[in-house]
């Protein structure tokens, strides 16, 4: 299997099925928060999902992502092997999320 170079702060579109109860679930975008060094050294990357939707919290830094207003919901990180990634989308910039992400695992 060929290994795609998988950069923190991207995003791509996720297959994030099977899921339980209220986790996120469907393709939809996910942005990567995994370092660099962990991307290129395992199969397998740390994601965040993005919404258009849900409740606004202080767990969910809100950006504009592809002109349009959307939520990182760093309460549902979760890993994921990279066969799910689909395409890449695009790059959220890290001084936008990285500081909630730290806070939260303080």
């Amino acid at each position: 299997m060929v290994m795609r170079a998988v950069l923190r702060g991207e995003v791509y579109w996720v297959n994030l099925d099977a899921t339980v109860d209220t986790e996120t679930q469907k393709t939809r975008p996910a942005l990567v928060i995994s370092p660099d060094d962990l991307n290129a050294a395992l199969p397998r990357i740390i994601i965040a999902p993005l919404t258009s939707a849900g409740r606004a919290l202080g767990c969910r830094p809100e950006v504009i992502f592809q002109k349009k207003h959307a939520r990182i919901l760093l309460d549902q990180i979760r890993c994921v092997d990279k066969v799910r990634l689909g395409k890449k989308m695009g790059k959220v910039n890290l001084d936008l999320w990285h500081p909630v992400l730290l806070e939260m695992l303080a």
